[in-house]
């Protein structure tokens, strides 16, 4: 673990309202929060100021059950690496996981033979929904 030095800085309580609302809803301690902010201003800063430079957002609702489940996921797996595994990450491996999976599945396909199996109306193909399934953390 990198040394670590205290930082203390007196802001108006509507900030700090504000900022508390966006960590609580992050699921991130206030080191976790700042430190990323302060990160992230730097990142921001290096690459002449463009937030949005090459992303985009994905956003969706889950049900409560699901919300629950990947909660208690990322907390078994913060526990077990020692290292806090965020929504974010999460979310991210498993999306590239299956974009992996899905295109060395299209390489290994002759043209024809998507066309004989529907063009793909079905995803994912039934019987192979391993990326789901073998993916445990990232």
């Amino acid at each position: 673990m990198p040394e670590r030095k205290n930082l203390c800085a007196q802001i108006p309580l509507d900030l700090h309202n504000q900022v508390t609302a966006a960590r609580e809803a992050l699921g991130l301690t206030t080191n976790e929060y700042v430190a990323q902010l302060i990160t992230e201003y730097f990142e921001l800063k290096k690459n002449g100021g463009c937030i949005m430079a090459g992303n985009r957002t994905m956003a969706f609702q889950i049900s409560e059950d699901l919300f629950q489940r990947i909660k208690a996921h990322l907390e078994r797996e913060t526990a077990r690496t020692g290292r806090k595994l965020t929504q974010r990450e999460f979310v991210l491996g498993l999306i590239e996981a299956a974009l992996e999976e899905a295109e060395q599945r299209e390489a290994r396909v002759e043209p024809c033979d998507s066309e004989l199996d529907g063009g793909g109306a079905g995803y994912p193909p039934e019987g192979e929904n391993s990326t789901l399934a073998a993916v445990s953390g990232v």
